[in-house]
């Protein structure tokens, strides 16, 4: 990424803070991870991170589009999806979590890790999310090969 994109990154991000000032500095001065609010700009979708790493690789394969911001939560083993927010959407399936309207989400900065988490796909700062269906359609194919890929007595 270039600096352009970065600090666009950095930008569209803390614009979902109560204090976007506040959350740079965090983010440079603090610890490096924030709470902000989803439902606004963005919504999360949290996977156990089997699935979800299985997933971003179908998402990279053409001709899809580019995948959107993508978060690992190392200690959580989860993948955090971001979304357009839809507070009508329902997301079923063993293990899926959505943050919406309401829920807060634990931020590192874009450019850098904090701690446990770690951006896969970072913020670009155009508001390119994950459309729902695309990552839907590769969370069903992730699904499916690790149902082959698992061993009956492992599940």
């Amino acid at each position: 990424m270039s600096d352009a994109m970065w600090t666009r990154g950095v930008e569209w991000l803390a614009a979902a803070a109560t204090d976007p000032r506040l959350c740079k500095r965090e983010w440079d001065q603090g610890d490096g991870i924030v709470l902000l609010e989803a439902g606004r700009y963005w919504d999360v979708l949290s996977v156990p991170d089997r699935l979800g790493m299985l997933a971003l690789d179908l998402l990279w394969q053409a001709p899809r589009p580019f995948p959107g911001p993508t978060l690992v939560d190392t200690a959580a083993h989860r993948v955090g999806f971001f979304l357009p927010p839809d507070p009508g959407s329902r997301w079923i399936g063993a293990g899926l979590r959505s943050a919406g309207r309401g829920s807060w989400v634990a931020v590192p900065p874009p450019y850098r890790a904090a701690r446990f988490l770690e951006w896969l796909v970072p913020p670009d700062g155009t508001g390119a999310l994950h459309a729902p269906v695309t990552l839907e359609l590769a969370l069903r194919q992730a699904n499916g090969t690790l149902a082959v890929l698992t061993p009956l007595g492992c599940r």
